[in-house]
């Protein structure tokens, strides 16, 4: 798993990469241009709604929802990631702070529309995306939802097709979401399907 710094380094190739990844349709980013912009059309359903953006990278999603009239605010533990988005967002509130730990203790202080992230909670191991999940429902508005667009797959079987076909190419350092496993944690949860290796998983308060 890459560290702060590793992101660091790669943040100004990182759209780049993702980019290659998505055209050539291929894992890990297969569906990702998609997944983004169904995640886009969701929160934007709603008129000027505050969003909070865990992972949120170079402001790749985050930065269009700004432009689009969404209060944003944001939490990254690449401080090189953070100045990039920055750039684009200037009037959003980003937080430096590592996901691994938790959530910040600046973004437990109000409530949000919409929580989304996109290709950052597979850092987390099963154990902690459940106890972030529990974490991140408490700072729901009523009726609010947390939007999960990341590699992720119905069941354990489709995730050990795509480790096989994927071979040396498979990260063993991440930690994919599996629909029907997370479901038995929350009753709310729902999954759409989007590639082969990605798919948006919804869990509304």
């Amino acid at each position: 798993m890459l560290d702060h710094k590793g992101f660091d380094l790669w943040a100004d190739g990182y759209d780049r990469s993702v980019g290659l990844s998505d055209e050539a349709d291929t894992y890990p980013f297969a569906g990702y241009k998609n997944v983004l912009g169904k995640i886009f059309e969701t929160v934007l359903q709603k008129e000027h709604p505050c969003i909070l953006d865990i992972g949120f990278g170079t402001g790749t999603l985050t930065s269009k929802l700004y432009e689009n009239g969404c209060t944003v605010y944001g939490q990254d533990f690449s401080e090189k990631m953070i100045e990039i988005a920055a750039e684009k967002m200037p009037e959003a509130y980003l937080y430096a702070y590592d996901f691994t730990m938790g959530l910040a203790e600046e973004l437990k202080k109000r409530k949000y529309d919409f929580i989304i992230a996109t290709y950052s909670l597979h850092h987390l191991t099963d154990e902690q995306k459940v106890a972030f999940l529990h974490q991140l429902i408490d700072v729901l508005q009523e009726n609010g939802k947390i939007l999960i667009g990341d590699v992720a797959f119905e069941t354990r079987a489709e995730l050990e097709e795509c480790r096989s076909a994927m071979q040396d190419e498979w990260d063993e350092d991440e930690i994919y979401f599996v629909y029907d496993e997370l479901k038995k944690q929350f009753d709310h949860l729902t999954f759409e399907k989007i590639s082969n290796c990605a798919g948006i998983l919804t869990l509304k308060k």
